[in-house]
């Protein structure tokens, strides 16, 4: 017979009942690890979005399709495990933090970052200059980006980043229309890229070619583009002893294969492409140019200075402008605030140690929210087990007592006429999304609206 004195997830009598707000990769990874590591569980996964995946959904690129693949095994854990699905619910407006905590022993925020990190400098906000999240957010359907407009009839885009972002939207600028139709691509962005005039993006990056975090195979493909040339001015490639130090560490493969990859395209001829993507090292934007839009970016030229693995770039006194009439920034991503929860403004992220969120026992952090924004999806799997097994050490510290989980927080939404999704409810959208797609010869076609995903469920 249970006992309140029991340790909760010691007995099916008396379950750990656990909330987890994010149903993004994070999400997901700290729902596996919990359905491992404790026997006796009950999850209850909590988005803002009537559907789930976060950036397996919203943030890889529609040509990537096999980034997707990992929604496969969330679908499995979503059908299979002790995890209620609460859809279009935010937390800090829809339902408290502290009434999560008295439903559930405790609680694991996956939430991401969710805003762009700010340049900084005059002009940032002029119409033609947008973040990476909008865009990406725009062209995958999202539903906070779907009203977004980019003014495509520009000819040349700047690209300020050198990650996989930044390489997705260069990419998705510059790649033959075609290409993209039997994608998930929503469909009003590949409308308006059919009729993009964008012939010219230029990527520039702080630091140099060695230190640039784009995986060799994202970077590679930049170069198969078909009718587009791969342009790198060959100065930049003659680096110095401590760029060479970093690419001779044998833990740095990928930055001495991207230094090839630059190199090889330094040493092409000349081609006939009507499309050309330029890469720029050692730049930083010192303003965006313009009266009423962009019209040009003002960039400071740098010089790196320490050692190697910890170089920095340090701007010297010679500046150079380029035209354009698009600017997307790509330099890091921030957490958001939440009421009630310290936040690490310097690092964008909830303030915590290990997982643990600073003077708040029973409150976790595991992914971006946790970490920042570094890695692939697959690093968040290790990151979300680690965060779990911090709280698995922490049982004897938690509430003994039973909550009541799931359905006390159901029945609480329900009181304030809160439309919730359930996970059956996706995979109606899921199947109403698919349909469409096979019309079409896609594998989906999203419902980009709040208004649409609901009312497909009616």
């Amino acid at each position: 017979m249970s006992s309140a004195t029991e340790a909760p997830g010691s007995s099916a009598e008396h379950p750990l009942r656990i909330a987890v707000v994010g149903s993004g990769p994070a999400g997901f990874y700290a729902v596996e690890a919990l359905t491992r590591l404790c026997p006796h569980v009950e999850i209850s996964l909590i988005e803002r979005l009537p559907v789930p995946f976060g950036l397996v959904r919203y943030g890889v690129a529609p040509d990537h399709p096999k980034l997707k693949q990992t929604a496969v095994v969330f679908d499995q854990l979503a059908q299979s495990g002790p995890v209620r699905f609460f859809g279009h619910v935010t937390v800090g407006q829809d339902v408290s933090v502290d009434e999560l905590r008295d439903t559930h022993h405790a609680v694991i925020f996956t939430c991401g970052a969710e805003s762009d990190r700010a340049l900084g400098v005059p002009g940032e906000s002029l119409p033609g200059s947008h973040t990476a999240t909008e865009f990406v957010g725009w062209y995958n359907g999202h539903p906070d980006y779907r009203d977004h407009h980019f003014d495509l009839s520009q000819e040349v885009a700047v690209v300020i980043g050198q990650g996989n972002v930044a390489a997705d939207v260069a990419r998705i600028l510059l790649k033959p229309v075609d290409a993209l139709r039997q994608t998930d691509i929503a469909a009003h962005a590949l409308d308006a890229l059919a009729a993009s005039r964008v012939r010219e993006v230029h990527v520039i990056g702080r630091r140099g070619p060695a230190q640039a975090k784009f995986t060799h195979k994202e970077l590679r493909e930049l170069g198969e583009l078909p009718g587009c040339a791969a342009r790198v001015d060959a100065a930049p490639l003659s680096l110095g002893s401590a760029c060479e130090a970093e690419l001779a560490d044998k833990h740095n493969e990928g930055a001495a294969r991207n230094v090839a990859i630059f190199r090889s395209w330094a040493a092409r001829p000349a081609g006939d492409e009507h499309r050309a993507l330029h890469w720029h090292f050692l730049a930083s934007p010192a303003a965006l140019l313009g009266d009423t839009r962009v019209t040009g970016l003002r960039l400071n030229r740098n010089r790196l200075e320490g050692a190697p693995g910890a170089q920095t770039a340090v701007a010297t006194a010679s500046q150079f402008d380029l035209p354009c009439g698009l600017v997307f920034r790509s330099i890091g991503y921030r957490g958001r605030a939440l009421p009630g929860i310290p936040f690490d403004n310097g690092r964008g992220t909830f303030a915590n140690t290990d997982g643990r969120i600073t003077g708040n026992p029973g409150l976790y952090a595991a992914g971006w929210i946790k970490r920042g924004p570094s890695g692939i999806i697959g690093t968040n799997r290790a990151d979300a087990l680690a965060t779990v097994e911090a709280l698995m050490a922490d049982l004897p510290t938690l509430p003994a007592e039973p909550k009541p989980g799931a359905a006390a927080l159901q029945a609480l939404l329900t009181q304030r006429g809160v439309r919730t999704t359930s996970y059956p409810d996706w995979l109606r959208i899921d199947a109403c999304e698919r349909q469409q797609g096979e019309a079409l010869g896609k594998p989906r076609e999203k419902l980009t609206r709040l208004t649409d995903l609901l009312a497909a469920l009616d």
